[in-house]
């Protein structure tokens, strides 16, 4: 493959989306292509903060920030201008935006010129509630752009699937790419010294569950079961779930830590806990799983393509009683989990690899460029 100018455009540099994207950056720029970002400048942290300064070096297109609100506001069309003359400025061959304001940014910027449109929803508008509001203006905005992507890269069967029903099918390419970590992810973790019985690692929101597990450890304190949980990360429901712990009498039992590295966070609890209502394809999964860790999670989103053939032992979103016995059956009789987190260490290692992901989504690009016949325009692959 000749050398490309490709810009990648997202909101928020937090979360899965922003590891999905500086992961697929450094292997871009690995081999041999021409990468700059656009993101939005009114969000992120001093972690990200220092990534970003890492990354910039390697960026030959650089980096470039505008004001990107989470909700639909006028303010996008300053994002959608700005995009355009950032493609324009740097003949940019491809551009790839992921989540819901970075595709739609994408697919309307004006370049003047044939370019490829890729875009990763990674979740975003397809786990919103399509009954209020918001989520229906989403949708439609989603419905509208579908003819101004060539090239439509899911990381999860699932949200391919959600797409088509909740969407339509995509007139574009359409590639089932999941996501993947490095091999140097798969060293295992060893807990600290003061590890809680559980840890919870990812954002404070509501598709989170962390409600439920909170609900759960409480429940589990009313049977005499006193089992302690560190909640690492922050978010929009901070405030409400430390106000959750206090009500249920848990001070003293779960602790708030704030966001920091995964590897480093595992170290902080022997069972990994994570109880997410909705879900695309989290990394927190694979990097939990990568780290031989023992992990009680729930059956959505893509989860259970990570798991494979160990997904019947995923447990029901939102149940309360269903959390609550996973997690007992799990510190009583440590064994079991422990061998399915071996079993499940190794099939992340063989079916979900960063070079693989990094490839296929190249080759998305090259069939783009290409022009693919349309009898062979909709095509999944999985990697």
């Amino acid at each position: 493959m000749r050398s490309l100018n490709i810009i990648h455009v997202f909101r928020a540099p937090l979360g899965g989306l922003f590891r999905h994207v500086v992961d697929l950056v450094n292997g871009q720029v690995a081999r041999g292509h021409r990468v700059g970002l656009v993101l939005d400048n009114l969000t992120g942290d001093g972690r990200s903060s220092a990534i970003l300064a890492m990354l910039a070096p390697c960026l030959a297109l650089g980096i470039t920030s505008v004001p990107i609100p989470r909700q639909l506001s006028p303010r996008d069309l300053g994002a959608v201008a700005h995009v355009s003359r950032r493609l324009r400025q740097v003949n940019a061959d491809v551009v790839h935006g992921h989540g819901a304001k970075g595709g739609a940014a994408a697919r309307l910027a004006f370049v003047g010129r044939p370019i490829v449109r890729a875009y990763t929803p990674h979740g975003g508008s397809l786990l919103l509630d399509h009954t209020k509001l918001t989520g229906k203006a989403y949708l439609l905005m989603e419905r509208a752009l579908m003819a101004r992507g060539d090239l439509y890269l899911f990381e999860s069967a699932y949200s391919a699937n959600v797409f088509r029903r909740k969407v339509g099918t995509p007139r574009g390419l359409v590639r089932i790419v999941h996501n993947g970590i490095s091999r140097s992810e798969f060293a295992e973790v060893v807990p600290a010294a003061d590890a809680s019985d559980i840890v919870f690692v990812g954002e404070f929101r509501p598709v989170k569950g962390i409600d439920t597990l909170i609900d759960a450890v409480a429940a589990l304190h009313r049977e005499g079961r006193l089992l302690t949980a560190t909640l690492v990360g922050d978010g929009p429901e901070a405030a409400a779930l430390r106000a959750r712990v206090a009500a249920n009498g848990l001070a003293a039992a779960i602790r708030f830590m704030p966001p920091m590295p995964m590897r480093v966070a595992l170290t902080h609890g022997r069972l990994v806990v994570l109880p997410s209502r909705a879900e695309s394809l989290p990394y927190v999964v694979l990097e939990a799983a990568a780290a031989g860790r023992p992990l009680i999670t729930t059956r959505v989103g893509g989860i259970p393509e990570i798991y494979g053939p160990l997904a019947d032992g995923l447990v029901v979103a939102g149940e309360v009683g269903s959390l609550q016995q996973a997690i007992a059956a799990a510190i009583a009789d440590p064994e079991p989990a422990t061998v399915t987190a071996q079993v499940l260490r190794q099939r992340v290692m063989d079916f979900f690899s960063v070079d693989a992901m990094v490839d296929s989504i190249l080759a998305g690009y090259q069939q783009a460029i290409g022009g693919a016949p349309a009898a062979h325009r909709k095509v999944l692959v999985r990697a």
